[in-house]
This record gives structure tokens, C-alpha cells and sequence, in this order.
């Protein structure tokens, strides 16, 4: 038997601590839970709106890409695509929300400066390159809105288990212990107050 669970005024100090620990931490989770909520429909409703635009802009991309095609040759388009650099500005770091670390993707937007003569090419090609520039930066967005609210979603399964195990399992416990402890102090005393009353009795019978 836990000996907390004995009936003395130590162990019901001890569980009355307990339950308002409890209740405070299932206060704490259900706020925490509530903000995390909140940001998470808030990226959701950034990524649908990031998601429209991205498929627009990729739309009107390739809309240009095979007029360039058509104006230019597709091979010598796949040529000049050959020449464009390694995109290697991205930098991800961290930040967080209520303890969940999601990604923080900083790109370094450099100046684009086509690597081919504007006398041997058309006004489409450069369109489609400003076009597919663009939904680049999107996506880097994209990435990281889906990759935080993915976190996040995982974040708010683990508060809503720890919240539901402190208001159905941890507090109904204290609260069961509490009113024990409580019922067997309160009838310990009844007994002595009984037994008091009847040493008392026998004593004035003897005088």
C-alpha cells in the first residue's frame, strides 16, 4: 500500500498540494493548447494562400517557358537553363512557439542577372525566368509554413494526451484521495471525540 495514501493530516497537506498542481497543469496544457491551435490555423491559412499563389505563378511560368520554346528552340532553352547557378542561399535556423522548435528558412534573394545575351533571346524567356523565380521564393516559404505546422499538429497531440490524462486520470485521483483522507480523519475524530465523552462518563460516575 502507498503509504501516502494513509490517513493523516501529512498525506491530505500532501494531496490537496497535489491536486492544485494538477489543476494548475491541466490549466497551463489547455492554454498551451489554445495557442498552439491558433498558430496552427493561422499557417494553415498562410500555406492555402501561398499554395493558390505558387499554382498561378507556376501557370503563368510555363505559359511563357513554351512560348520561349516555340520562339526559341527547345533546345537551345535547355542550353541556357544548363547555365543558371546552384542555388545555395538558403539558411535555415529555429525559433519557438510554447517549446515547439519550427524551422525559420532565411533566403538570400540575390539580383537576377541572366547568364545569356539578351540580343540571341526573347522577352518570353526572361518573363519565364522572373515567373520561376518567383515560385522558387514560394515554395522556400511554402516548405517551411508546412514543416511548422506539422510540428506544431504533433505538439497539440501531445498537450491534448497530457491535458486529458491530468482531467480524467491524475486530478480524479487527488480528488478521491483528498475526500478519503478527509472522510477517515473526520470519523478517526468522531471516534476520539466518543471515546472522550465516555471517559468522561465513567469519571463522574466514580466521583
Amino acid at each position: 500500500m502507498n503509504p501516502n495514501t494513509f490517513p493523516t493530516k501529512g498525506n491530505l497537506i500532501l494531496a490537496k498540494n497535489s491536486l492544485a498542481l494538477a489543476k494548475q497543469g491541466y490549466v497551463l496544457m489547455d492554454k498551451k493548447r489554445n495557442i498552439l491551435i491558433r498558430e496552427l490555423m493561422d499557417l494553415i491559412d498562410q500555406a492555402r494562400d501561398i499554395q493558390s499563389e505558387i499554382d498561378s505563378t507556376f501557370r503563368e511560368a510555363y505559359e511563357s517557358l513554351q512560348k520561349a520554346n516555340i520562339e526559341l528552340g527547345i533546345n537551345y532553352v535547355q542550353e541556357i537553363s544548363s547555365s543558371i547557378p546552384i542555388e545555395n542561399g538558403i539558411r535555415i535556423k529555429a525559433r519557438s512557439i510554447m517549446g515547439t522548435e519550427i524551422p525559420l528558412v532565411q533566403h538570400e534573394e540575390a539580383p537576377i542577372n541572366p547568364t545569356y545575351a539578351y540580343y540571341n533571346t526573347r522577352e518570353s524567356l526572361d518573363d519565364a525566368r522572373v515567373k520561376f523565380d518567383k515560385v522558387k521564393e514560394l515554395t522556400i516559404k511554402l516548405s517551411m509554413v508546412e514543416n511548422s505546422a506539422y510540428r506544431l499538429a504533433n505538439n497539440i497531440k501531445k498537450t491534448q494526451k497530457r491535458a486529458n490524462a491530468l482531467k480524467n486520470i491524475t486530478i480524479p485521483t487527488y480528488e478521491t484521495l483528498t475526500k478519503d483522507i478527509t472522510n477517515a480523519l473526520e470519523e478517526k475524530e468522531r471516534e476520539e471525540f466518543t471515546r472522550l465523552k465516555v471517559i468522561k462518563r465513567q469519571k463522574e460516575k466514580r466521583a
